[in-house]
């Protein structure tokens, strides 16, 4: 029998080789990616691996898709329910973008720390939003709708295997390789000719949107692996000529702890696709709608932590606006070296972010009593905090990158009212609850801290949200 976590990294293996055929590129970023982290890993020893060990690093990925459906998004969380990945966090693109991108999504992830530990593979997942005004008029809209409808991304037979092995929580090796094979077959790119009248009408609201409705199946735009050391990163990249997004989205570079994520991504390339005109001829042509992201992650922060995060942002598109000529990245780097705690444990103080406790091997044996207060313990050598990895995603910075890969800003009609999409809607739509991810690393630190006090033999812990 084929656990769910090896469905899950026997997927993500395999839709990580099918990517580097289709987007050799890509397989250039993974080459880059593992000699970084191999580079980083002898420069700093057991430093690197404080986020994760290298081997969990190395197989690291996110992919990235998009459907235009609530029926759609439902069957993607069924084939993603299959590999033990339940959607975690609500995030608004039409909001986060400057340009129109007219999307919404979560991040299909593992959520139990064995789980992830084994194989973290997530997939960032954007579903289309015909029904707001203000990029689809009503008549677009009901020619998408209708287009939408008449295409099946999912074979039923693949669906069924899904809800078979989300039940069972396994397959029989045969039934196994059924699945992975037509999983990963729903998520190649497709040959059969695109409509381009449809296309390019889509593409004049937004190249995403052309993307998604524009075609008769979905794929996988974009396969992350995961770097010790983006920066670096990118400069690699760049020496050998692969051209690079402008920017690394999320956190600047700085001297304190790593928080959240970090992404950057080679722009889109012109990819060859079969395209139908309206006289039905078929012709050759090109596309670009796919990219090669990269990220770094950092340390889950605290709401508190995220709000302080928001802050920074607006503060520093205040001072970039103020000071056009200046650079952003140093503008960011100021500002966080004055605002954001420069070591884990200042954060874990000010409850700026979250952190696994465990009572440390060597702590005091003089018979003293620990003391009840967090801090103190920390201090005092009693106990002993590892950072929490950030698993989720940031709308501004996904937005970005987005934005980053995109030719043309398409067009969004802001004096209409936009129509309303929540993680309560979102959670309706797929007949499963999407995940709150403070709550998620909320438990996990509070589930160490009742583990710290057991051990201890301490009736209250003050300090501890």
């Amino acid at each position: 029998m084929i656990s769910q976590w090896q469905l899950r990294a026997a997927f993500a293996a395999r839709l990580s080789e099918m990517y580097g055929r289709e987007v050799p590129a890509y397989t250039t970023l993974v080459d880059v990616s593992r000699e970084v982290n191999e580079d980083v890993l002898r420069a700093q020893g057991a430093d690197a691996e404080r986020l994760g060990s290298i081997s969990r690093v190395t197989a690291e990925r996110h992919g990235a898709i998009r459907v235009g459906t609530r029926a759609e998004l439902a069957q993607v969380a069924r084939v993603f329910g299959a590999l033990g990945m339940r959607p975690v966090g609500f995030y608004d693109l039409r909001e986060a973008a400057a340009s129109a991108v007219p999307v919404v999504s979560t991040a299909f992830r593992p959520v139990d720390g064995e789980e992830l530990a084994r194989n973290p593979f997530r997939v960032f997942t954007s579903m289309l939003t015909p029904a707001d005004p203000r990029f689809f008029d009503p008549e677009l809209r009901a020619r998408l709708e209708t287009f939408l409808a008449s295409r099946e991304l999912f074979p039923p037979e693949l669906l069924a295997l899904a809800d078979r092995a989300e039940a069972e929580q396994e397959l029989p090796e045969q039934d196994a390789e059924r699945f992975l094979q037509l999983a990963v077959a729903a998520f190649e790119l497709s040959t059969e000719p695109i409509d381009k009248a449809w296309y390019e009408t889509l593409e004049r609201v937004s190249a995403v949107a052309a993307d998604i409705g524009g075609v008769r199946s979905t794929h996988i735009n974009h396969l992350t692996p995961r770097v010790l050391d983006i920066d670096e990163l990118y400069r690699r990249m760049t020496e050998r000529g692969i051209e690079m997004i402008d920017t690394i989205q999320g956190p600047p570079k700085w001297t304190g702890p790593d928080l959240l994520l970090r992404q950057t991504s080679f722009r889109a390339l012109a990819e060859p696709r079969a395209l139908r005109t309206p006289d039905g001829e078929v012709t050759s042509g090109a596309l670009r709608v796919r990219f090669g992201e990269v990220e770094a992650r950092g340390i889950a922060v605290t709401r508190a932590g995220r709000a302080l995060y928001d802050r920074l942002l607006t503060l520093v598109d205040q001072q970039a606006t103020a000071h056009p000529g200046a650079d952003r990245a140093e503008l960011a780097r100021t500002l966080w070296a004055e605002h954001v705690p420069g070591t884990e444990r200042e954060l874990a103080a000010q409850e700026l972010a979250y952190f696994k406790y465990s009572v440390a091997p060597d702590r005091p044996r003089d018979g003293s009593r620990p003391p009840e207060i967090l801090g103190d313990l920390l201090t005092q050598g009693w106990v002993r905090a590892e950072p929490i990895v950030y698993e989720d995603f940031l709308p501004r910075s996904a937005a970005g990158i987005f934005q980053s890969n995109l030719s043309e800003a398409g067009s969004r009609d802001n004096e209409q009212q936009g129509a309303a999409y929540d993680s309560d809607w979102l959670s309706g739509a797929i007949d499963r609850e999407v995940l709150d991810p403070f709550a998620l690393y909320e438990r996990q630190q509070n589930e160490s801290l009742a583990q710290v006090a057991s051990e201890l033999h301490l009736t209250t812990l003050k300090g501890a949200s």
